[in-house]
Parts: structure tokens; sequence; C-alpha cells
């Protein structure tokens, strides 16, 4: 079809899908690049295990999508300075507009002593390893008996749960830099969660703060509902473990022994206010947590190798964008380059908001558009182009290739989901390669 305009969307997790959608609707062709062989980024690799039906309806959203015919799907493609082409090369194949959905693949570091301890690790990394994300899913964790999880969030809950169900780990402790009243977790999530925590203990807890919280005028109330709310839909407790908060503490460091971890050093934190906002200040009073195993869960930044300037763990945006969308810019600095989702900012909402903001940058990118003529780049050469990189390019009809195989093989277990583990398992599975 002569003067389609063609788009490159890089990152297949729900704002690239959606993204792409919004721009095929509106009969763009689009060449859809992902790092990973299968789409659906964060929606299939960061929920929870046992959400089966919540994947699915989603899955079922994004198959829909990359059923459209002006949508190309290229899997198993990394793109950025150390992947298998970088933005310029991708540019350089003629797009009229490249659309970066690609995630925040960067993990956020406070530079404590201790950190490349064995035993310290990412949130993230956990995550990826329990819904199997290759080469994460392979990777070895040690998840000793007492485990820290740094952070107040619903990652921290879906971890401590994933820890305590799967990995027999007796005892769990949230590290909270602030208060009670500042926990960031749903109480759909911590009804999960809830049935494993001492009442009596998290009341001493709430005592031990108190000082702080009185010193902002902060209601202790406001905290203690934010947690046990979730008790009148607790589930039922099915190990032996326990749960703990441990609030107003910020890590200052890791201890370890031989190379692995033993200990976390943490400093006592007091409340202030300014404008609203409650934030933590250190006491300089600090005090050792005998833990086996520490998990940072304190939000990710974008991968600052991927070839766009960043500033805040962020791409830097236009400030003053031209085609902005609710007020909001998705321009990237870098002209016909546009940023969505946690690209655009980093551990923001869940997959409805990676949703909206996907869309949202493709209207971004559609008013762009309507400035410029079709450039007529050949999808043919963009195929051609990417077969010519030295390894399986995975394409829609493979995606269905490696679905149907793992429903066979879930069907055939007695599992709700069945899902391999590793790259060569997928490319068997869809006949790239040779079985082993």
């Amino acid at each position: 079809m002569e003067n389609q305009f063609f788009v490159a969307v890089i990152g297949a997790g729900p704002a690239g899908l959606f993204g792409a959608r919004e721009l095929a609707n509106h009969g763009v062709r689009v060449a859809l690049f992902n790092r990973d062989i299968k789409a659906g980024g964060l929606a299939e690799y960061g929920i929870y295990l046992e959400k089966h039906t919540m994947k699915e309806g989603l899955r079922k959203q994004f198959r829909q999508a990359l059923d459209l015919a002006n949508i190309d799907y290229y899997g198993n493609v990394s793109i950025g300075s150390n992947g298998d082409m970088n933005l310029d090369e991708i540019r350089a194949l003629g797009f009229d507009a490249v659309l970066v959905s690609a995630g925040a693949q960067g993990t956020k570091s406070l530079g404590l002593p201790g950190e490349d301890l064995d035993g310290v690790y990412h949130a993230k990394d956990v995550v990826y390893h329990y819904n199997k994300l290759p080469p994460f899913s392979q990777r070895k964790f040690r998840f000793g008996k007492r485990c820290a999880i740094i952070g107040a969030g619903n990652v921290m809950v879906d971890i401590a749960r994933f820890l305590i169900n799967y990995q027999g780990v007796e005892e769990v402790t949230a590290v909270v830099r602030r208060g009670p009243a500042e926990v960031n977790f749903t109480k759909d999530e911590m009804k999960h969660l809830i049935g494993y925590l001492d009442l009596n203990e998290f009341e001493n807890e709430l005592k031990r703060v108190l000082p702080a919280l009185e010193a902002i005028q902060q209601d202790p109330e406001i905290g203690r509902h934010k947690v046990v709310d979730a008790l009148a839909k607790a589930d039922p407790k099915v190990r032996d473990a326990k749960f703990h908060f441990d609030f107003l503490a910020s890590p200052t460091g890791m201890i370890g022994e031989n190379g692995q971890l033993t200990a976390l050093e943490v400093e006592d934190n007091i409340l202030t206010e300014k404008d609203g906002k409650t934030s933590a200040k250190g006491t300089g009073i600090k005090r050792i947590l005998n833990v086996d195993t520490v998990i940072f869960a304190i939000g990710d930044q974008v991968d600052a190798s991927f070839g766009l300037p960043t500033e805040w763990g962020e791409f830097s945006k236009n400030k003053e964008p031209k085609f902005p969308v609710e007020g909001v810019s998705y321009e990237s600095t870098t002209e016909g380059v546009f940023v969505g989702g946690w690209s655009r900012k980093a551990s923001e909402g869940l997959v409805g908001y990676a949703r909206r903001d996907g869309t949202n940058a493709a209207k971004a990118v559609l008013q762009y558009l309507e400035t410029k003529s079709p450039a007529n780049a050949s999808p043919e050469a963009v195929t051609e182009r990417i077969k010519s990189l030295p390894k399986p390019i995975i394409m829609k009809e493979d995606i269905k290739k490696l679905e149907t195989v793992e429903a066979e093989e879930a069907k055939k277990r007695g599992l709700e989901e069945f899902k391999f583990g590793s790259n060569d398992e997928m490319l068997q599975a869809m006949g790239l390669i040779e079985t082993a």
C-alpha cells in the first residue's frame, strides 16, 4: 500500500501492544520489536503466579492486537547500545517515527556497601524468576530462612507471598522507610499476606513509632487501618511462617561473610512534614537485623544504555512538547522518537496505567505524523534486515505455535498454566532450533 506511514514500536508489554494497536487502528503499519520471545512484558512476567484469570484476560487482548494485519512482530530482538541492534540502526531503516515502550529495564541502586553480596537481590529479578522469564528463570537465588524486603508496595506483598508459600521462608520482614500511614499496597493484595502478621507484635511496632507520628501530628489510626483492614478477607494461613513490619528504618548497608549476606544494617528515621508531604529523616541511630536475604522492592529506572538521554532514572522528555496529550509530553529529546508507559515514567501504576499511557503515546505519534509525508520505508526490507541477524527471530505465527504447545503441555500435566523456562525450550517447541 503506497503512502502508508510506518512506525517502529520497541517493547511489547502493555504500553507497546496497546500503543501499536492504536497506531494500527489508524491505518499505520507497525513493526513491533520485543526483547523477549513472548509478548506481554510485565503483564506476562510481572503479575503474581496464581492470578491466572487476570493473565489470561490480558493475553486475550494482546492476541487481538497482534492479529491486526498491519502489525509485524519481531520477538527475540534486543535493541539498545548492547543489543542486537541499536536505536540508530532502527531509525536508519526509514521509519516515520519510533515509539519506545520498552519498560524500565534498569534497577534502582542505593549504592550501599554489600550490594554485591550473595543473598542481595532486586525485586524485578525475583519476580522475573518466579514468572519464568529467561534468563532470570535459570538464575540461582539464595533465599534463606529469614528475609528482609525493602519497600511497602504491592511488589513487596507479592515477593513475601512467594517466599512464604513457595520457598518455605520462616520469617519475612518488610523494612519501611516511613511510617504505617505511608504504606503503598492495596487492601486487596495485603489480604493474601496478612494471615502471617502477628497482631500483638504489630501493635507493639505501632507503639514504638508513635512518638515519631505524634511529632508531625499524624493519627496512628490511619496507618493501622491501611494494614489491618485487609484482615476481614484474609487468606487462610497455609505455612508456619511469620511476617513483620519494621517501620521508620532505612537500609544503610549489608554485612556478609565469605561473600554471603549475614545481616542488614538499618538506620532509624523520624518523620518530617513539608507542604503536606511526609518524608523520612535519618537519626544516625543504627541497628542490625539478622537476615539471610535482602530484596530491594524500591522501583525501577530506565536502561541508561538504551541510546536515549536520561535524567532521574527516566528518558529525558521534551519540556515544551509540540504534540502533548492530556498535557503530558510523550516526546523524547530526539526528533521523531516518542516514549510511553514505564519508559516515560518508571514504576508508575499497573497494567491499566501502562495501557492508557501507551495509547496516549501513540496519539502523540499520530499528531506528529500529520505534519509529515510517509517516507515509504519498505516492510519487506525491514523483515529482511531483522532476519539477517545471527539468531532465530520470532514472528506472529511462531508465537501461536508456542501458545498451542504450552497449552497442550498444561493440559497433559493437569496444570492451569505451563511455561517453558528457557529460550532454547521455547525455540525447540516452535521448531526454530533442533531438539538437543
